[in-house]
């Protein structure tokens, strides 16, 4: 059976990354691609990269038939989301790629991104989309919210650990590296080559950090109580992955023979060889998330290094990962590529 897809918002990285995954997905048929203000364009002039796929016009979200399509990726920037699904079909199934319907506490949306959450009904029916830990509910979704893509690496290499209590909950720091697609692709004077390469900086620092609210959410649901964690991200001049190095107060051994046992049979979770760390460059347009444990030099301290590309299993691999488990597919379909190398 063929099902039929739909992107909303195909002219930004997610948008096209879900294209490039989907070209190759025996189940799936984009039927059609939304892109407001390059709507009447081919896919092609707007990503040559793509040229070599036949691909439907790009339109206005108003001018699609959604009688036809089955699920509909919502690859739309942030506040906006939550308008366009509102006024889509009730019986559609959705994926959101934005943090819209991430945080289940409207007061908490609000806190985070600065503004009242418009569909609040629609807030509390979704479910949150990181697909390991959260399988069955989102099998019988309708609305999946992807996390966020740094959220993500951060939550594979600590969730586990939180679960069973082999480490600090009041002592976990993550210093995390990430890729400047991360940012979008608007127009934006700190992302020019000339403000960006050469060079790397911190970002949101000091608690500041709109994924916080995600971690906030997730380690504090799994360790039933509060868990705030140190959170500090850094932009570097290249072009996709995350890298976060996480600090945490717990035998080196015990982490690793944790998350090694949580991630046995999890097709898209590599757990590396005690002392071995990951790189990005080793999950380049991959749907893989790569971590490693080794141990400090100070007895009771660990280093978890995760590695994933922030577009496909932070973002758009993921987003594929739900909806195949929305619509009854096998859930790697169309995502055991292997990474991009050199």
């Amino acid at each position: 059976m063929t099902h039929k897809i739909a992107i909303l918002g195909a002219s930004g990285y997610t948008g096209a990354e879900l294209v490039r995954l989907i070209a190759s997905h025996p189940e799936f048929e984009i039927v059609a691609l939304s892109a407001d203000r390059k709507a009447g364009q081919s896919m092609a002039s707007v990503f040559p990269f793509l040229r070599h796929l036949s691909l439907p016009t790009l339109q206005k979200i108003d001018e699609i038939d959604f009688s036809k399509v089955d699920l509909a990726f919502c690859a739309l920037p942030h506040a906006t989301t939550q308008v366009v699904v509102s006024a889509l079909p009730r019986d559609l199934k959705i994926v959101d790629l934005s943090a819209d319907f991430r945080l289940r506490d409207p007061a908490e949306y609000e806190k985070w991104y600065g503004q009242p959450h418009t569909a609040v009904d629609l807030q509390a029916e979704a479910v949150y989309g990181l697909t390991e830990f959260y399988r069955t509910e989102i099998a019988s979704a309708r609305l999946v919210a992807g996390t966020g893509c740094n959220a993500a690496t951060g939550q594979f290499a600590l969730r586990p650990l939180i679960e069973t209590g082999v480490i600090d909950l009041d002592n976990i720091l993550i210093d995390l590296k990430a890729g400047v697609s991360g940012a979008g692709r608007s127009l934006k004077e700190n992302l020019l080559h000339a403000e960006l390469s050469g060079g790397t900086h911190a970002y949101s620092a000091g608690g500041k950090h709109r994924h916080l609210g995600e971690f906030d959410q997730e380690f504090s649901k799994i360790a039933g109580r509060p868990v705030h964690i140190q959170f500090t991200p850094h932009l570097l001049p290249m072009n996709r992955g995350i890298l976060a190095t996480t600090y945490v107060q717990g035998d080196a051994a015990t982490v690793h023979a944790t998350l090694a046992a949580r991630y046995a049979d999890e097709p898209f979770l590599e757990v590396l060889p005690f002392a071995t760390l990951p790189s990005t460059r080793d999950i380049a347009g991959s749907n893989f998330c790569h971590i490693g444990v080794i141990g400090d030099r100070i007895p009771g301290k660990t280093i978890v290094v995760a590695a994933l590309d922030n577009l496909t299993k932070g973002s758009s691999g993921q987003a594929i990962q739900n909806a195949n488990l929305m619509l009854g597919v096998a859930e790697t379909t169309g995502l055991m590529l292997a990474p991009i190398f050199p």
